[in-house]
């Protein structure tokens, strides 16, 4: 067992503190290994609704703190200031009254170098941390965050990325008032990661200020056509690009936003005496995924191609998989089965078939290399 470490999280029911204290609650239970922790947890969650008698406890025991608490929507601008720069003096004065100078990490935002109220109130808590560093001695982290995106962010509030993502995945109707303004945004899983090394002493630092060191810049109509293409990849089966690493977070950040009651979606099958055939996914780059059911003892393929291959994998089910070269009469044969899961490749340049010999349903996997294009089928008929 590591040391005992004692962290304070303010605002950990809001965005990031949720995010963060979950993750931390992941290594504390050790269902998540981080290079970067090598101390035992405990956790004071702290919040508007928190027990303020609390605060003193925690202030005393806490071996690090995360300042995440703010106000960025106040019905007041004055709110601004009470919450972003008077909270934090609380905290810092509590702090100071027990002599702990653990270190503490500061959640601010790029508006701090702006001059509205917001980032007023946000430039009067960094700087309020720099004096009391100069003060104590204690180590402090001020991180600028840009916009925030990922799940569990509150749609229609003040996260532009949650709120396309949530009314887009609710059919309602979204607002881009400039499709060419460009934003500078970080994933919530890369905010969290940049926090825990901060927690072990290994923060992303240049001059005074953190940063998280992946920040995707991407013009905000491009943003919503994205989402908008997430979508629609259920009626035309397309998987988004998931090696785009911005691509990848955006679609993982929308598909939390889906209503409870629409996470399933049907696919349309295509059925005969034989069994049916059901696409599943479809990627540019990858091919596309699908289903085949096989009646007992009936055959089916019977045909070569020269680029498309394929793949089959029987995940239920008993059967023959065979191949022919079209000018030569040996036969080879593949004997498959769900209870021994085997992936078969179908080379190009062999008419194949794939035969159930059992007395059940028999379910294959199938891969092929290229979607399936009506004009262009690559398919030929050849008996095997």
């Amino acid at each position: 067992m590591g040391k005992q470490m004692n962290i304070l999280i303010t605002g950990a029911k809001g965005f990031i503190g949720k995010n963060l204290t979950a993750q931390l609650h992941n290594i504390q239970k050790g269902n998540e290994k981080n290079a970067f922790i090598s101390f035992d947890l405990t956790i004071f969650p702290f919040d508007v609704d928190t027990d303020p008698a609390l605060l003193d406890i925690y202030c005393k025991e806490a071996d690090f703190v995360f300042h995440l608490a703010g106000v960025n929507r106040p019905k007041d601008p004055s709110e601004f200031m009470a919450g972003n720069f008077g909270f934090t003096s609380v905290l810092l004065d509590t702090l100071k009254k027990h002599n702990n100078t653990c270190p503490v990490l500061l959640s601010s935002s790029i508006q701090a170098a702006l001059g509205n109220p917001y980032g007023q109130s946000k430039k009067a808590g960094e700087d309020l941390l720099f004096s009391y560093a100069k003060e104590t001695g204690a180590n402090v982290f001020i991180y600028r965050f840009p916009n925030v995106f990922g799940k569990w962010c509150k749609p229609n509030y003040n996260s532009v990325v949650a709120t396309f993502c949530y009314n887009i995945a609710n059919n309602l109707p979204i607002t881009v008032h400039d499709p060419h303004v460009v934003m500078n945004l970080v994933y919530i899983d890369d905010v969290v990661e940049e926090l825990i090394r901060a927690l072990s002493g290994q923060a992303h630092q240049i001059g005074d200020y953190c940063h998280v060191p992946t920040v995707h810049t991407i013009p905000l109509g491009q943003i919503a056509d994205l989402i908008r293409s997430f979508q629609g990849c259920r009626e035309n089966k397309r998987i988004p690009d998931m090696g785009n690493a911005f691509t990848k977070k955006l679609y993982a950040t929308y598909l939390s936003y889906l209503p409870t009651d629409g996470f399933s979606y049907p696919l349309q099958s295509h059925e005969d005496h034989r069994g049916s055939f059901t696409e599943v996914f479809r990627t540019a780059e990858r091919g596309q995924v699908s289903v085949n059911i096989s009646k007992p003892h009936i055959t089916k393929g019977n045909h070569w191609h020269h680029t498309k291959n394929e793949k089959f994998l029987v995940v239920s089910g008993q059967g023959v998989i065979r191949f022919r070269k079209p000018d030569d009469s040996t036969v080879f044969s593949y004997y498959v089965s769900g209870d021994m899961l085997e992936v078969v490749d179908i080379p190009v340049g062999y008419t194949h078939n794939i035969e159930n010999i059992g007395d059940t349903d028999m379910v294959t996997l199938m891969w092929a290399s290229e979607c399936f294009d009506p004009a262009y089928p690559d398919t030929y008929f050849l008996e095997v």
